[in-house]
């Protein structure tokens, strides 16, 4: 099934890339699924076998590469351009439920929930919670030599928490996970800092082991396909915890305030490598740029999975009834919350808040995290006006 789905989204992408090189001519989306038919008559034991709706939704997920490769190019940004998929980097078919998928196709079971897929049949889901809403689509994906069904629903609707009386700001951190503007039992230290787990750093070691043996294989042998799958096993047991993580902390965050004001980052710019400074009196020769630097920040950075714990908090905040508020983070860590006043001398260290006008001290993070709920909570009121 993968293997004849990327044999689609491959050849779709070559036509594209042939009528434009030799006609300049651009073929969209509507013209290629035009064709499904008459490809899958031609080749009924291969692509026919499959349902046309996901061989749609094939050329969509292609589809959508362009947009965003367009969408890149008008932006100034590095451009991307769209990329045939060789085996290993093609692992999810999308189905749409009651046209080539049925999501609980065997209701009177017992004691088991199936899945029914259009050119496979039935299969047996280790259901983990219950679905909510009505079915909309359905995923089979494909990680290391596990399969998972990820089901999409629509009219889900909300489930509104009471109400805690309490709001929060949040200052997201390296050396800590997160920090509060105040503590909530169980879930911060008495500061009010959440810990950061360092899940890939407590998988270095084995990462490192693993890599060193996929380095002293030998292209194409078992060998180096046994340990690439290896290293890959890592990240993705990495990348679950982490997102355990970010559930669990999310969802108690938002059990515990009512509203949570946090800061709109822009991580892909925050992670990006410094540029080269080349020195002007050689030719051929660079400066030091704290490219080394850079590059640990950058990893504890994406460790700490910033980006994955924001999404998913805002998602439960909307499901629960709560309100998450995205403010500016420029100067909240060097603003006093007493006197008010802006200096990057106020934070003598990482840590450490001394204001060098009043001489108010306290931790940098928590400042931080104070100075964020009250841009939220005016952001807010003036929203309301």
């Amino acid at each position: 099934m993968l293997d004849d789905h990327r044999g689609l989204y491959n050849a779709a992408l070559q036509e594209r890339r042939e009528a434009y090189r030799r006609a300049g001519v651009s073929i969209r989306y509507g013209e290629q699924s035009a064709q499904l038919k008459e490809i899958r008559a031609a080749d009924a034991q291969g692509q026919g076998r499959w349902s046309f709706t996901s061989q749609q939704q094939t050329l969509r997920r292609l589809n959508r590469a362009f947009e965003a490769f367009f969408r890149r190019v008008k932006a100034g940004q590095k451009p991307g351009y769209p990329r045939f998929k060789g085996r290993g980097w093609f692992d999810t078919v999308t189905f749409v439920e009651g046209d080539g998928a049925k999501w609980d196709s065997q209701p009177h079971h017992p004691s088991a929930t199936f899945v029914r897929l259009h050119g496979i049949g039935h299969l047996k889901v280790h259901q983990h919670r219950p679905i909510a809403g009505r079915v909309k689509q359905i995923e089979v994906k494909r990680e290391g030599s596990r399969w998972y069904v990820i089901v999409s629903c629509d009219e889900v609707s909300a489930r509104p928490l009471p109400p805690s009386g309490r709001q929060v700001g949040l200052d997201m951190g390296v050396v800590h996970f997160a920090s509060l503007s105040a503590p909530i039992d169980g879930l911060t230290d008495e500061r009010g800092h959440i810990p950061h787990p360092r899940y890939r750093l407590t998988a270095e070691r084995e990462l490192t082991a693993a890599q060193q043996a996929y380095a002293r294989t030998r292209r194409g042998s078992a060998r180096r396909w046994k340990a690439a799958r290896g290293i890959g096993k890592i990240h993705r047991k990495v990348a679950r915890r982490r997102t355990d993580h970010a559930h669990k902390t999310a969802l108690a965050l938002v059990r515990a305030a009512d509203v949570i004001t946090v800061e709109d980052l822009r991580i892909a710019n925050m992670t990006k490598s410094p540029a080269p400074k080349p020195d002007p009196d050689q030719a051929g020769v660079f400066l030091s740029n704290g490219s080394a630097a850079k590059a640990g920040l950058n990893k504890n950075i994406l460790d700490a999975g910033w980006g994955v714990f924001l999404a998913i908090l805002t998602n439960k905040a909307e499901s629960a009834g709560r309100e998450v508020i995205s403010v500016n983070p420029r100067d909240t860590s060097r603003t006093c919350p007493i006197c008010g006043h802006v200096s990057g001398e106020n934070r003598k260290t990482q840590a450490d808040f001394v204001c060098v006008v009043c001489g108010h001290a306290a931790n940098a993070d928590v400042v931080a995290a104070g100075n964020i709920l009250r841009a939220g909570l005016v952001l807010r009121d003036a929203r309301a006006v």
